[in-house]
């Protein structure tokens, strides 16, 4: 029998502080999502004492969540408290990662030429020079305007226009920047009848699916220009990005393709604590009953939550990486 552990520490002015009792907690990290968040909840009083963190914790509090069995704790959220709300008989602290620190704005520039390592080095250089870019996504715009923006609006509008995948490394303090499905931070098994709780996952072949996919961008002279991939007949998907050059457009139109019609899993399913995962491991699955669906998959979400009834993960499956 696994005797369930956790932790957490707030870190405040130089002073930490430690929580003794929650009520839930609720992890969600998604390569899909620009931020990972976590909420943590409390009862409003404990032994008949209201609870009182408001010198403790408060917005901009450094957070680290950890949690496992049996003493062996694995760090599962680091992050920032973005708020911290009364609800009925609770207190609830919401918290973000390292996103939270770039909802600043930024100067307003026209970049001409620039490319996305060299825009998001930009965002660092302005909020915070500590932090380390890791980017191996070399998109090329010929133009690009940052306009009354925060650091996050620009995030969200590169990762939109780009289909990178774009988050934070709080924990090592590094801003990634990758084409979708190829960084790989580790490796995970899954036997449908032996460490799988519950299961949602629906196997979606490529061959059953035409998918074209059509990138359009205009030019410094005002032209549109566009580049087209996929199998014409069935859906028909159109991105309008900024001024790209022609290499990138294709770049983002492969990576669009390759996230719609590849074969994959759509679904989710229900572990425990162990084994450890996260967005951008590869899980290799097991079934027994459907040895067809056996291979190694991409790991794009990953939804934890701790409370008195337990711990539970629910991992979001995406595309078939191989056999």
């Amino acid at each position: 029998m696994y005797n369930e552990i956790w932790s957490i520490k707030f870190k405040t002015d130089g002073d930490t502080y430690r929580l003794e009792t929650i009520a839930s907690i609720d992890i969600d990290c998604s390569v899909d999502n620009l931020v990972d968040t976590a909420s943590i909840t409390l009862p409003e009083a404990v032994m008949n004492q209201v609870l009182n963190i408001g010198n403790q914790v408060k917005r901009g509090s450094e957070v680290i969540i950890k949690s496992g069995y049996d003493q062996d704790l694995v760090t599962e959220f680091v992050g920032y408290v973005e708020d911290v709300l009364s609800n009925d008989s609770s207190l609830k602290i919401k918290c973000e990662d390292a996103l939270f620190l770039f909802r600043k704005g930024v100067k307003d520039v026209e970049l001409k030429p620039t490319s996305l390592p060299k825009i998001a080095q930009l965002l660092i250089n302005q909020i915070d020079p500590s932090f380390k870019l890791v980017c191996d996504y070399d998109i090329t715009y010929e133009k690009f305007v940052i306009h009354q923006e925060t650091g996050y609006d620009v995030l969200k509008k590169l990762a939109e226009e780009t289909k990178a995948n774009i988050y934070f490394n709080t924990e090592k303090k590094e801003l990634h920047i990758h084409p979708p499905y190829l960084e790989k931070a580790g490796e995970v098994i899954y036997s449908m009848q032996d460490n799988v709780e519950k299961s949602s996952l629906e196997f979606k072949k490529a061959l059953d699916r035409k998918v074209e996919v059509t990138v359009e961008s205009t030019n410094l002279k005002g032209k549109v220009e566009s580049h087209t991939v996929g199998t014409s007949g069935g859906d028909k998907i159109t991105l309008k990005v900024g001024s790209v050059d022609a290499a990138s457009r294709i770049k983002i139109a492969n990576a669009e393709l390759l996230r719609r019609s590849a074969d994959m899993y759509e679904g989710s399913i229900d572990t425990w604590l162990v084994p450890f995962v996260a967005p951008t491991y590869s899980a290799k699955i097991r079934d027994e009953d459907y040895p067809e669906k056996n291979g190694t998959y991409y790991v794009t979400g990953v939804t934890t939550s701790i409370n008195e009834n337990g711990a539970k993960r629910t991992v979001k499956i995406g595309v078939k990486l191989s056999a």
